[in-house]
C-alpha cells in the first residue's frame, strides 16, 4: 500500500525478483481519497521471456487508515479496444 499518490505504481517482480509487469507510463486522473490512475504496462511472457504488447489499465483506489488501497480496476486489454474506447468517449463528448 502507498501513503501518497505519486508511489502508486503496477510494476511487479515475482519472488526471485524477476520484472513481470513493467510500468511504462502513469496518468494521474483524479486525486483525493478517491484516486483514479490510467497506466500503460507490458506483462512478460513467461514462455518466451519477452514483454508483450502494451496495454492499460484504469485503477480506483481509496484512502483509508492514511493509504491507498486498491478498489477496482479495468483492463483495455489491446489497441482495437483502446482506440475504440477513445472514438466513444470523443462522439459522446464532442
Amino acid at each position: 500500500m502507498a501513503e501518497n499518490i505519486d508511489d502508486i505504481s503496477i510494476r511487479y517482480e515475482d519472488e526471485n525478483g524477476n520484472l513481470i509487469v513493467k510500468e511504462l507510463e502513469k496518468e494521474v486522473l483524479t486525486r483525493g481519497g478517491w484516486t483514479t490512475i490510467m497506466f500503460l504496462y507490458q506483462e512478460l511472457d513467461r514462455k518466451t521471456g519477452e514483454f508483450g504488447p502494451p496495454k492499460v489499465t484504469i485503477r480506483r483506489y481509496r484512502k483509508q487508515s492514511g493509504q491507498f488501497r486498491p478498489q477496482s480496476k479495468f483492463n483495455i486489454s489491446n489497441k482495437k479496444q483502446a482506440l475504440k474506447i477513445a472514438q466513444v468517449l470523443k462522439d459522446w463528448y464532442s
